[in-house]
């Protein structure tokens, strides 16, 4: 009675995340998890507006005393020109990744995992950009085409504590 228990919640999970995330591939491990591990409350998904990522909060139950860390990495890229003094350009490709954002060690309380929202911080600006382009020559004037930062991809996990691989993997765009 209990597996047919498991086996409707992981299913409902299922169905749930891809509903909720119909950009993003999501993936579910549940070798990667304590045994009985399963959505409590919440929907798991993120969303992109603006080039920001937003995954949302939920709850997990039957994590036991497992503690957990949830970690977003957003990649962007843009082009940048070189100018020369005479106007000759030159188009380079630049790409950054902003910092990762993580939720640190995220601690149980009685077999209940929660998981806050995490967001991508800011899109990364033109000087981001014109810092880590290279020009042909020094001289030259770095300059981010208009329009040209764009998310590239996402890639949102949560894994234990104690587990080689993470539960929950969502990745776009």
């Amino acid at each position: 009675m209990k597996r047919a228990g498991i086996i409707t919640t992981l299913a409902t999970l299922l169905m749930a995340l891809s509903v909720s995330v119909a950009l993003a591939a999501t993936t579910i491990n549940p070798a990667a998890a304590p045994t009985g591990t399963h959505l409590q409350s919440g929907a798991i998904g993120c969303s992109i507006s603006g080039g920001v990522v937003t995954c949302t909060p939920f709850e997990l139950a039957g994590v036991g005393n497992a503690d957990a860390t949830a970690t977003l990495n957003a990649n962007y890229s843009a082009t940048v020109q070189c100018r020369n003094h005479g106007g000759q350009i030159v188009e380079v490709k630049s790409q950054t990744q902003s910092a990762p954002t993580t939720t640190g060690r995220l601690r149980p309380k009685n077999g209940r995992l929660d998981v806050p929202q995490l967001q991508s911080g800011p899109v990364p600006s033109d000087a981001a950009f014109e810092r880590n382009a290279t020009c042909p020559n020094g001289n030259w004037t770095k300059e981010t085409q208009d329009s040209t930062i764009a998310l590239t991809s996402f890639t949102y996990t949560l894994t234990f504590t104690g587990f080689n691989s993470p539960y929950i993997t969502i990745t776009g765009p």
